[in-house]
């Protein structure tokens, strides 16, 4: 089977065509650079994605605080991801790039704030 698909990997946007024997990649053509078809492969076979989103706040300066993963995570993995982020509550102050979670679902990634909040006043 073929698909058309557009990379990622580099500014280039490749337009790729892959053949595919079910969820398996054969053939990757159309790129421009070496990351076309590791992106494509990647892409087909076990995709991953970066979770971005925000926790709940407590005695904090704003009532959300954004954060994301330090890494990309399963793609089926972010339904359970985000059950899990729908438990944490941040009361202390952070900064930005200060890590919650050290090891995210046992992924091997980390939770980290993307904005540093202050104690509200």
């Amino acid at each position: 089977m073929k698909r058309n698909m557009t990379c990622i990997a580099c500014p280039q946007g490749c337009r790729l065509e892959v053949e595919t024997n079910g969820a398996r990649v054969i053939s990757v053509t159309g790129q421009k650079c070496k990351r076309g078809a590791k992106y494509a492969k990647q892409e087909i076979e076990a995709p991953m994605r970066t979770l971005t989103t925000a926790v709940l706040t407590e005695g904090l300066e704003l009532k959300m605080l954004p954060v994301r993963t330090d890494g990309a995570i399963p793609k089926g993995k972010l339904f359970e991801a985000m059950e899990e982020v729908k438990k944490i509550t941040v009361s202390k102050p952070v900064k930005a790039g200060d890590v919650l979670v050290p090891d995210f679902l046992g992924l091997g990634v980390k939770l980290i704030a993307t904005r540093s909040l202050k104690s509200a006043v």
